[in-house]
């Protein structure tokens, strides 16, 4: 007979603590505004109930509570937070809210813009003062009778885009923006035709150069807004500003076309900042001034010191300052007596003349 296999030993499955978690029978969200008296009740219990409360894990004092409902007079925004009530000395969690302070929203800011006409338009909008409450926002276009879709951008959330149905249209955009939260609501309405917020981007790329040999001129060029769908059939004009650096005053140039312009009136050697804006030759409003640019005209390079008028005047200088050894004796013809004293005389001119001349 063949022996039986040996049992095969499965394995203990590990023990682990239990551990029972005492969940509230109610919980919710409870919204306030700031300045307000909130009532909190423990949830079902009585109100003659003996209980705790904490405010995020901090018993709070008995001075707060009235039976068994705590009392927060003229809450702020700091009183924001998670509350518990906990059922006499068995310390069970009966009930938990989390309280939110805050405002109700005022009316909002909306404004609705095309950067990109002839494409569309988009609106964007926020809240004057924060609220700390969640803000609900609704937004509705209406062209005439006809209502449009609003394509709201993921980022950023506050704003969403409206495609044009009918271009040249002189009937006019209704768009209501309203905001709500669990305080309030408050909403806010944009009257507009679609040539009135017709604004472009500022010019890109804005470049400034010193024009060799004029110390007066600057070369400033740019180009079209990458946004602007259509320059050749929407052509844009531009508005060119520039001032020195030590004077606030701006000068001005308006331009009707190109991409480019030379300033010949800049002060020599002075540092400029330089700007650009642009806008449609015959619709909307000038952009924004384009991301400042510093340039600083043509300066000539200082001469060295060794120019040869400078050896001139140095070797001029050298030779007028020469004055006859102290060891010379010019001749005197009354006190010269024989043929001998003659050449004595010439001899000491001779060597006068030599030392002027290795002077020179």
């Amino acid at each position: 007979l063949r022996s039986p296999l040996p049992r095969q030993l499965c394995p203990r499955a590990p023990s682990y603590p239990i551990f029972l978690l005492f969940l509230p029978t109610d919980s919710h969200t409870q919204y306030e505004r700031v300045g307000a008296d909130v009532t909190m009740k423990c949830g079902s219990m009585d109100w003659d109930a003996a209980v705790t409360w904490t405010a995020n894990g901090t018993d709070i004092d008995e001075s707060h509570l009235n039976g068994s409902y705590l009392i927060l007079k003229n809450v702020n925004l700091t009183q924001s937070g998670q509350y518990s009530c906990y059922e006499g000395s068995s310390w069970h969690l009966k009930y938990q809210t989390t309280l939110r302070v805050g405002t109700p929203p005022r009316e909002p800011v909306l404004m609705c813009r095309s950067n990109n006409y002839p494409k569309g338009f988009y609106c964007s909008w926020h809240l004057p003062t924060p609220t700390y409450m969640p803000n609900t926002f609704n937004i509705s276009v209406i062209h005439g009778t006809k209502e449009m879709v609003c394509e709201k951008d993921a980022v950023p959330k506050n704003r969403c885009h409206i495609r044009y149905l009918q271009l040249f249209s002189t009937v006019k955009y209704k768009v209501t923006l309203t905001v709500t939260n669990p305080l309030g609501k408050n909403f806010t309405t944009l009257t507009f035709d679609e040539f009135a917020i017709v604004k472009p981007d500022p010019p890109e790329s804005v470049v400034a150069k010193p024009v060799p040999n004029n110390p007066r001129r600057l070369e400033v060029s740019w180009q079209n807004p990458s946004s602007w769908p259509d320059p050749e059939s929407f052509p844009l004009k531009f508005f060119l500003r520039y001032r020195p650096l030590i004077l606030d005053q701006w000068q001005h140039v308006e331009l009707s076309d190109g991409t480019s312009h030379t300033i010949t009136d800049a002060y020599a050697g002075k540092e400029y900042i330089i700007q650009v804006a642009a806008k449609d030759n015959d619709i909307g409003t000038w952009s924004d001034w384009s991301v400042a640019v510093h340039a600083t005209p043509w300066t000539e390079e200082p001469k060295h010191l060794t120019t040869e008028a400078q050896i001139t005047e140095t070797t001029s200088a050298s030779t007028s300052s020469f004055m006859a050894p102290p060891t010379t004796k010019i001749c005197d013809k009354g006190a010269v007596v024989g043929s001998g004293a003659v050449a004595v005389c010439w001899t000491a001119g001779l060597v006068v003349a030599a030392y002027s001349v290795l002077f020179i």
